[in-house]
């Protein structure tokens, strides 16, 4: 157990890496998720249809194959991802700003898989939403954006913030995947290094690695929990 020690520095380095990571691709995914679950529910049948295509495809498609696409099509086809280095952005997070282009492959993927089931979550949320809440909105001459931005968003994100934070949870532990695409320095990639080259019990590294995430995750259940409860109470 003395890696957990002498080795804290890397572990803390890893953690760091894994938390920013972790944070740009919830962002992401909330936006695009949004974005797609709008066009699942948009009464023009192309976009709903583009926006059920999307659903379809990354929600049954590996999260490892999704990450292969990432990591090398978009090399394959001239990407380094260059789109993300953001000003300003890249000064918080600086592995945006960096020549290793992993980082960004990993974030692009984590956020296209994961913006799928922010959809469906969004989407159980407006469904939530009473039928005639909408149909009073367009019966006083509503456009469908203002439905959406006015009556319908607003009484559906009390119904689908646990179930986002569901899946955030799970974006937590599916970053773990990131690691072993070129990621360097993340929590993953910590354990590869340390039991690898650096000869340390697989045990040990494994315990550390794992509080990493469990200081993530179990904040955020334990507050999903109490939201919960809360919703419950006010029913």
């Amino acid at each position: 157990m003395n890696v957990l020690i002498d080795k804290f520095d890397v572990f803390a380095g890893g953690f760091w890496l894994t938390l920013q990571i972790c944070v740009l691709a919830a962002i992401g995914a909330l936006l695009l998720g949004a974005v797609v679950a709008v066009l699942r529910i948009s009464p023009v049948p192309p976009l709903r249809a583009v926006g059920t295509a999307y659903v379809n495809i990354f929600r049954n498609m590996p999260l490892t194959v999704v990450l292969f696409f990432a990591a090398f099509g978009l090399p394959a086809l001239g990407s380094n991802a260059d789109f993300l280095r953001i000003p300003g952005l890249d000064a918080i997070f600086s592995r945006l700003g960096t020549d290793l282009p992993y980082f960004r492959f990993g974030l692009i993927a984590l956020v296209l898989y994961t913006a799928a089931f922010v959809c469906e979550a969004l989407r159980s949320g407006v469904n939530a939403v009473p039928a005639g809440q909408a149909e009073a909105a367009r019966s006083l001459g509503l456009t469908f954006g203002q439905n959406l931005r006015h009556v319908v968003l607003p009484q559906s994100w009390k119904a689908s913030v646990v179930p986002l934070g569901s899946v955030i949870i799970a974006m937590i532990k599916n970053s773990a995947l990131v690691g072993f695409f070129g990621v360097v320095g993340d929590l993953a990639q910590t354990a590869d290094q340390l039991t690898s080259a650096g000869g340390y019990a697989f045990i040990p590294v494994a315990i550390g690695i794992s509080v990493g995430y469990l200081i993530m995750t179990v904040p955020l259940g334990a507050l999903l929990d109490r939201l919960e409860k809360r919703q419950a109470v006010a029913r």
